[in-house]
C-alpha cells in the first residue's frame, strides 16, 4: 500500500504546472493543420515540408513536431535526410477533422473560448460569478446571450456540442432501455447530436429538438439533413413558452448550467407536460456523494462557475430536484465516463 512518502511531490508539482503548456501544444498542432496534413499525405514528412506547406517557420514548427512527438500525438522516423514525422492512432482518430469521432472542433473551442474565461479562475472563486464580463467584455446576465454572443461563435458551441456526443452520446442514450418512449423532446438539443444517437439506437422513435430559433435555424441549414425525417424542430425558450406534451424530454447537459431554483421551474413544467407514464432521462456528470468524483468532474464544476450560473451535483442532489418537481421512479446509471444518466418517471 502506497503512503505519501512514495509520492515525488516536485515531479507531480511539474507535471500539474505542465498542463496548459501540454495541452497549448495539442491546440495549436490541431489549428495549423499539421494532423491534417500528415492524415492526408502519402507517407511521413519532414519538418521543413510540413512547415512549407502549412506556411510556418521551419524551426518553430521542428520544435512544436518535436513535442507532439513526446506527448505521443506523433511518431518520428529518422532516416538519412533527417527526421520524418507521421500520425499516431490517437491523432488519426481524435484531432483529424475528417474522423467520425473527431474532437477537432471541441479542442478549438476549448482554446478559443474556455481558456479566455479560466484565465480569471481567481476572480471567479472570489466573487462566485461567471466571468464573460472579464472575459469578452459582454454581461452575462442573459446566460445565452453571451454564450451566443456573435453567430460565428453560436457555431462554434453547436459543433463543440457535437464533438462530445461522437464520444459519450451512444452510452448515455443506451443506458436505460428508452424503447418505450417514442415521442421524444431533446431540450435544448442545440446541433442534433444526441438526437442522431437516439433515433439510430430506437429507431421507432422521433425526436423534436426543442431549442432558440437562431439555433434551430443553423442546425437546419448546417447539422441535420432534411431526408431525416424522423428528427424535427421546435423554436422556442423552454423556461418561457410552453413545452408540448411528450412520452420523454432529453435534458443533456442542460441543468448544469442553473441554480437550483430555475432546474426547479424547468423540470416542474415538464411535469406538467409529460404525459402520464412518461418521463426525463437527465444526462450530467455526477459527482459522487461525498462531493469527491473524478478529476474530470471537479474540473467540470469549476468550468461551470467560470461559464455559467450552475455546478455539478450529486445523484442525491438532481433526485431532491426530481423528486420536488413530482417525477417518481428515479434510477441513476453510472457510465464510467464523462456523463452519467438519470431518469425519472411521471
Amino acid at each position: 500500500m502506497s503512503s505519501t512518502q512514495d509520492l515525488d511531490y516536485p515531479q507531480l508539482l511539474f507535471q500539474y504546472k505542465n498542463g496548459f503548456l501540454v495541452s497549448k501544444i495539442m491546440f495549436t498542432a490541431c489549428e495549423l493543420g499539421v494532423f491534417d496534413l500528415l492524415l492526408e499525405s502519402e507517407g511521413p514528412l519532414s519538418s521543413d515540408a510540413i512547415a512549407e506547406r502549412l506556411g510556418t517557420s521551419a524551426s518553430g514548427m521542428e520544435r512544436l513536431l518535436d513535442a507532439c512527438v513526446g506527448l505521443k500525438l506523433l511518431g518520428v522516423e529518422m532516416k538519412s535526410e533527417g527526421a520524418f514525422y507521421r500520425n499516431t492512432e490517437l491523432s488519426n482518430l481524435y484531432l483529424t477533422k475528417s474522423s467520425p469521432k473527431s474532437q477537432y472542433h471541441c479542442l478549438m473551442y476549448y482554446s478559443k473560448t474556455i481558456y479566455f474565461c479560466w484565465h480569471y479562475l481567481t476572480d471567479a472563486v472570489r466573487d462566485g460569478k461567471n466571468q464573460y464580463d472579464r472575459a469578452f467584455g459582454i454581461s452575462s446576465e442573459d446566460l445565452y446571450g453571451a454564450l451566443y454572443r456573435s453567430e460565428e461563435e453560436m457555431i462554434k458551441f453547436m459543433y463543440f456540442l457535437n464533438d462530445f456526443w461522437k464520444m459519450y452520446g451512444r452510452d448515455v442514450i443506451a443506458a436505460f432501455d428508452l424503447s418505450p418512449f417514442t415521442v421524444i423532446y431533446d431540450l435544448g438539443g442545440c446541433a442534433g447530436g444526441l438526437a442522431q444517437e437516439c433515433i439510430s439506437l430506437y429507431p421507432n422513435s422521433t425526436v423534436t429538438i426543442y431549442d432558440l430559433p437562431k439555433v434551430v435555424q443553423v442546425a437546419k441549414e448546417r447539422f441535420v439533413p432534411p431526408e431525416e425525417r424522423r428528427i424535427t424542430f421546435h423554436e422556442g425558450d423552454f423556461f418561457k413558452d410552453p413545452i408540448p406534451e411528450a412520452d420523454l424530454y432529453i435534458l443533456a447537459r442542460i441543468l448544469h448550467d442553473w441554480a437550483d431554483d430555475k432546474c426547479m421551474h424547468l423540470l416542474t413544467k415538464i411535469h406538467k407536460a409529460c404525459k402520464p407514464g412518461g418521463g426525463v432521462l437527465l444526462v450530467e456528470t455526477l459527482l459522487n456523494e461525498d462531493k469527491t468524483g473524478s478529476v474530470d468532474a471537479q474540473l467540470f464544476n469549476l468550468m461551470m462557475l467560470v461559464q455559467t450560473e450552475g455546478k455539478v451535483r450529486t445523484p442525491a442532489e438532481y433526485s431532491k430536484l426530481f423528486t420536488a418537481a413530482g417525477f417518481r421512479e428515479i434510477q441513476v446509471k453510472k457510465t464510467g465516463k464523462l456523463y452519467d444518466a438519470i431518469l425519472g418517471r411521471k
